[in-house]
Protein backbone atom coordinates (compact mmCIF):
# COMPACT_ATOMS: atom_id res chain seq x y z
CA UNK A 1 0.00 0.00 0.00
CA UNK A 2 1.51 3.15 -0.96
CA UNK A 3 -0.60 5.72 1.36
CA UNK A 4 -1.90 7.54 -1.42
CA UNK A 5 -5.48 8.24 -1.75
CA UNK A 6 -7.43 5.85 -3.70
CA UNK A 7 -8.84 6.91 -7.56
CA UNK A 8 -11.12 4.55 -8.16
CA UNK A 9 -13.61 4.43 -11.57
CA UNK A 10 -17.19 5.17 -10.49
CA UNK A 11 -19.51 3.09 -12.44
CA UNK A 12 -23.56 2.85 -12.15
CA UNK A 13 -25.15 -0.31 -12.66
CA UNK A 14 -29.14 -0.43 -13.31
CA UNK A 15 -31.41 -3.64 -12.93
CA UNK A 16 -34.16 -2.72 -14.85
CA UNK A 17 -36.94 -5.10 -13.13
CA UNK A 18 -40.34 -6.14 -14.39
CA UNK A 19 -41.55 -8.89 -11.72
CA UNK A 20 -39.13 -11.46 -11.51
CA UNK A 21 -37.21 -10.26 -14.93
CA UNK A 22 -34.25 -8.62 -14.96
CA UNK A 23 -33.15 -6.94 -18.42
CA UNK A 24 -29.48 -7.87 -19.62
CA UNK A 25 -27.31 -6.30 -22.10
CA UNK A 26 -24.07 -9.47 -24.06
CA UNK A 27 -21.16 -7.59 -24.09
CA UNK A 28 -20.11 -6.66 -27.97
CA UNK A 29 -16.73 -4.70 -27.02
CA UNK A 30 -13.66 -6.63 -26.20
CA UNK A 31 -13.96 -6.81 -22.81
CA UNK A 32 -16.08 -9.52 -21.85
CA UNK A 33 -17.13 -9.73 -25.32
CA UNK A 34 -20.28 -12.12 -25.91
CA UNK A 35 -20.95 -12.17 -21.86
CA UNK A 36 -24.18 -10.61 -19.78
CA UNK A 37 -24.45 -7.58 -17.61
CA UNK A 38 -27.19 -5.24 -16.35
CA UNK A 39 -26.80 -1.80 -18.16
CA UNK A 40 -23.93 0.54 -17.21
CA UNK A 41 -21.54 2.79 -17.74
CA UNK A 42 -19.17 4.91 -15.88
CA UNK A 43 -20.21 8.43 -13.78
CA UNK A 44 -19.18 11.58 -15.73
CA UNK A 45 -17.51 14.22 -13.70
CA UNK A 46 -19.66 16.73 -11.78
CA UNK A 47 -23.07 14.18 -12.16
CA UNK A 48 -24.77 12.57 -9.25
CA UNK A 49 -24.85 9.52 -8.72
CA UNK A 50 -28.31 8.88 -10.08
CA UNK A 51 -28.25 11.32 -12.88
CA UNK A 52 -25.39 9.21 -14.47
CA UNK A 53 -27.11 5.41 -13.90
CA UNK A 54 -30.21 6.92 -15.33
CA UNK A 55 -28.25 8.70 -18.66
CA UNK A 56 -26.18 5.36 -19.10
CA UNK A 57 -29.65 3.31 -19.38
CA UNK A 58 -31.18 5.94 -21.66
CA UNK A 59 -28.47 6.09 -23.77
CA UNK A 60 -27.54 2.24 -24.06
CA UNK A 61 -31.15 0.92 -23.90
CA UNK A 62 -33.49 4.00 -24.85
CA UNK A 63 -35.58 3.34 -21.61
CA UNK A 64 -36.41 6.49 -19.91
CA UNK A 65 -36.03 6.38 -15.59
CA UNK A 66 -36.68 9.22 -13.51
CA UNK A 67 -33.71 9.22 -11.43
CA UNK A 68 -35.64 10.27 -8.07
CA UNK A 69 -36.93 6.59 -8.91
CA UNK A 70 -33.85 4.80 -8.80
CA UNK A 71 -33.02 2.68 -5.53
CA UNK A 72 -29.75 1.89 -4.40
CA UNK A 73 -29.60 -1.34 -3.86
CA UNK A 74 -25.57 -2.46 -3.99
CA UNK A 75 -22.23 -1.35 -3.90
CA UNK A 76 -19.37 -3.09 -5.21
CA UNK A 77 -16.10 -2.44 -4.90
CA UNK A 78 -13.99 -4.07 -7.56
CA UNK A 79 -10.44 -4.60 -8.30
CA UNK A 80 -9.78 -4.69 -11.70
CA UNK A 81 -5.84 -4.84 -11.88
CA UNK A 82 -2.81 -4.12 -10.03
CA UNK A 83 -3.82 -0.26 -10.56
CA UNK A 84 -7.31 0.05 -11.67
CA UNK A 85 -10.23 -0.45 -8.91
CA UNK A 86 -14.18 0.70 -9.60
CA UNK A 87 -16.60 1.51 -6.93
CA UNK A 88 -20.14 0.05 -8.40
CA UNK A 89 -23.29 1.29 -7.01
CA UNK A 90 -26.42 -0.77 -8.51
CA UNK A 91 -29.58 0.95 -8.65
CA UNK A 92 -32.79 -0.88 -9.27
CA UNK A 93 -35.84 0.47 -11.57
CA UNK A 94 -39.26 -1.14 -11.60
CA UNK A 95 -40.62 2.50 -12.96
CA UNK A 96 -39.50 3.88 -16.76
CA UNK A 97 -40.86 4.64 -20.10
CA UNK A 98 -40.03 2.85 -23.26
CA UNK A 99 -39.47 0.08 -24.89
CA UNK A 100 -36.01 -1.88 -24.40
CA UNK A 101 -33.56 -0.88 -27.70
CA UNK A 102 -30.18 -1.61 -28.85
CA UNK A 103 -29.01 1.54 -29.05
CA UNK A 104 -25.49 0.86 -28.91
CA UNK A 105 -24.98 -1.41 -31.23
CA UNK A 106 -21.04 -1.26 -31.85
CA UNK A 107 -20.59 -2.05 -27.68
CA UNK A 108 -23.50 -4.15 -27.54
CA UNK A 109 -24.62 -7.17 -29.03
CA UNK A 110 -28.09 -8.11 -27.43
CA UNK A 111 -30.75 -7.18 -24.79
CA UNK A 112 -32.66 -9.92 -23.42
CA UNK A 113 -35.00 -10.24 -20.51
CA UNK A 114 -34.02 -13.18 -18.04
CA UNK A 115 -35.92 -14.51 -15.30
CA UNK A 116 -34.43 -14.28 -11.29
CA UNK A 117 -34.67 -18.41 -11.74
CA UNK A 118 -33.15 -18.43 -14.49
CA UNK A 119 -29.94 -15.96 -14.74
CA UNK A 120 -27.39 -16.60 -17.63
CA UNK A 121 -24.57 -18.83 -17.16
CA UNK A 122 -21.62 -16.05 -18.25
CA UNK A 123 -22.51 -12.82 -16.43
CA UNK A 124 -19.72 -11.05 -16.42
CA UNK A 125 -18.28 -11.37 -12.73
CA UNK A 126 -17.90 -7.82 -11.14
CA UNK A 127 -21.33 -6.94 -11.93
CA UNK A 128 -22.57 -10.73 -11.35
CA UNK A 129 -20.87 -10.07 -7.57
CA UNK A 130 -23.66 -6.78 -7.55
CA UNK A 131 -26.42 -8.68 -8.44
CA UNK A 132 -25.97 -11.84 -6.66
CA UNK A 133 -25.90 -9.26 -3.60
CA UNK A 134 -29.26 -7.62 -4.59
CA UNK A 135 -30.86 -10.93 -5.14
CA UNK A 136 -29.57 -12.68 -1.85
CA UNK A 137 -30.07 -9.77 -0.03
CA UNK A 138 -27.19 -10.35 2.09
CA UNK A 139 -24.79 -7.35 2.50
CA UNK A 140 -24.84 -4.30 0.76
CA UNK A 141 -21.56 -3.97 0.09
CA UNK A 142 -19.11 -6.21 -1.77
CA UNK A 143 -15.53 -6.43 -2.20
CA UNK A 144 -14.74 -8.26 -5.38
CA UNK A 145 -11.20 -9.15 -6.52
CA UNK A 146 -9.33 -7.93 -3.33
CA UNK A 147 -7.09 -11.46 -2.08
Amino acid sequence: MSGQPAQPVIDTHVIVRDGDKILFSQRGGPYGRGRWHMPSGKLDEGEPLTVGAARELREETGVVVDPAQLRLVQVVHHRQGEDVERIGFFFEATKWEGQPANKEPEKCLALEWFTIHDLPDDIIEYPEAGLRGYLDKTNRLVEHGWL
